[in-house]
């Protein structure tokens, strides 16, 4: 695999950056191109080993056959490297941009901190597979007579009606917003992935023959038991909407906002939309000119720093409760598991100011309008500490602590009572469905992604949507030849 002393001879290179300075001032995509030379030469670093824990169950989740596909690119054969890559993830060009790779973390190289630089190679293959015409639409066979609606288009509903389509079934999807996509589309910014990228799957499986019918909330346009009456199976991939209750005081003052209505508007804004949605209404929020605090230290508060920056924000300070975590991780003790470390997004990077081990006690304001943030450090058991109080001033305060579950003002309040719900570990309420079959206690309704397991990652919505159309095709024809 690869070549046999590359690890050896060769650096590890990922795609570089535009500089901060230059690249807030736009929401395009910042990434500089890699030749294709360079990208072959990072494939020859994967070595021939005897585990390959990248695609083993600590890395990729859809257990893409990575040292296979980095093999092809290192020999120049871009066509099989995807085709490969396509017979495990229906979408390269989405997780080559906003995947965290845990397939590099669970990476042998990762022992020394040199890891292959696998999602580089999986945008490359992607993007130049496009580039040569290799990824068009490929429509069934044969039909089968089978009527399948999916009711959601994020990656979970993408994927599972691309794989449900070329088994030859009648798929519909059903889209409350009036773009395919979900919070791909509208959640995560721009500048980590530009939606034309979603715009042409989207051709492709319309291609194949899968229909999209935006614009349609099920369980108030039309109800889902109407679904479930006309349609032999239903796929509910609705995705984990709910904010988690942050319980702070003062968050009903003007100018805090939960996470998801300030980056669906500036989505909707960069796709020339306007900035109402379905799922997120609320006035115009913008950051220019303001003194900005973001509560929350995952993805989705980089985003609305990313974000801030780029509407002219004077100053984004950064709130977590969780302790810094160390530098450098303890190799020995973690690998090849996802390591608790210090990592700083590209949004973070473009100046935000990161305060760890703080809690935020209360939005203050004048007048009902937001003007600073009471907090306090917090000791190991998050509890605060006597003396620590400080107040930094704020205009617009987003709160990004996660998702609680699937929206529950559509599908969810139409069957409540007859769908079952489970709680999670994070307290999380989600619908209830195994990951074998992805049925739900519903008859002819399955669910899968972010609505089954939790707020998650869009790698493993892939496989979700993959898994349950494999499901679900073995239900309707006796057998099933759509791997797993």
């Amino acid at each position: 695999m690869g070549k046999v002393t590359g690890f050896l001879e060769i650096d590890r290179q990922v795609h570089k950056y535009q500089p901060a300075s230059d690249r807030i001032r736009h929401f395009r995509e910042f990434t500089l191109p890699m030749s294709d030379k360079e990208v072959e030469k990072q494939a020859a670093r994967c070595m021939d080993c005897g585990i390959p824990f990248c695609h083993g169950p600590t890395g990729c989740p859809i257990h893409n056959q990575i040292p296979d596909w980095n093999d092809l690119v290192y020999n120049g054969d871009w066509d099989s490297a995807i085709r490969n890559l396509h017979s495990t993830n229906n979408f390269p060009e989405f997780t080559g941009r906003i995947c965290p790779a845990p397939c590099e973390e669970a990476c042998t190289l990762n022992l020394e901190d040199i890891p292959v630089a696998i999602k580089t190679v999986e945008q490359a293959i992607a993007d130049k597979a496009y580039e040569t015409g290799h990824i068009r639409p490929y429509p069934p066979e044969k039909k089968t007579g089978k009527r399948v609606a999916v009711i959601g288009s994020g990656p979970a509903g993408m994927a599972a009606a691309q794989q449900l389509g070329r088994a030859g079934h009648d798929v519909h999807v059903y889209e409350r917003e009036s773009r395919p996509g979900g919070l791909m589309r509208y959640g995560i910014p721009d500048f980590k992935i530009e939606k034309h990228y979603i715009d042409r799957r989207i051709e492709q499986m319309q291609g194949e023959g899968v229909t999209f019918h935006c614009g349609v909330n099920v369980g108030v346009d039309m109800k889902a038991a109407d679904l479930i009456e006309e349609f032999d199976a239903v796929l509910y991939c609705g995705g984990s909407e709910t904010p988690r209750p942050a319980g702070i005081p003062g968050a009903d003052l003007s100018g805090v906002y939960d996470a998801m209505p300030y980056l669906v508007q500036q989505n909707r804004r960069v796709g020339g939309e306007p900035i109402q949605s379905v799922a997120w209404p609320s006035h115009p929020i913008i950051a220019g000119g303001q003194h900005v605090v973001v509560v929350g230290g995952g993805d989705t508060a980089s985003d609305c720093i990313g974000t801030a920056f780029r509407q002219g924000a004077v100053r984004v300070t950064q709130l977590d409760i969780r302790p810094q975590p160390p530098e450098k991780e303890d190799k020995l003790s973690v690998w090849p598991y996802w390591a608790t470390k210090m990592r700083t997004s590209s949004s973070q990077a473009e100046g935000a100011e990161r305060e760890f081990q703080v809690a935020t006690l209360e939005f203050i304001g004048e007048d009902g309008q937001l003007t600073g943030v009471r907090c306090c450090e917090v000791d190991e058991k998050r509890k605060p500490i006597a003396g620590t109080e400080f107040v930094i001033r704020a205009d617009l305060a987003f709160i990004a602590i996660g998702f609680a579950g699937p929206a529950g003002d559509s599908l969810m309040k139409e069957l409540d009572g007859k769908i079952k719900v489970v709680t999670d570990s994070r307290r999380s309420r989600n619908v209830e469905a195994n990951d074998r079959d992805y049925r739900t206690s519903v008859d002819k309704l399955y669910a899968a992604g972010d609505v089954r397991r939790g707020q998650s990652l869009v790698v493993w919505a892939i496989r979700e949507g993959r898994q349950a159309a494999r499901s679900i095709d073995e239900a309707l024809m006796g057998s099933t030849v759509l791997p797993r």
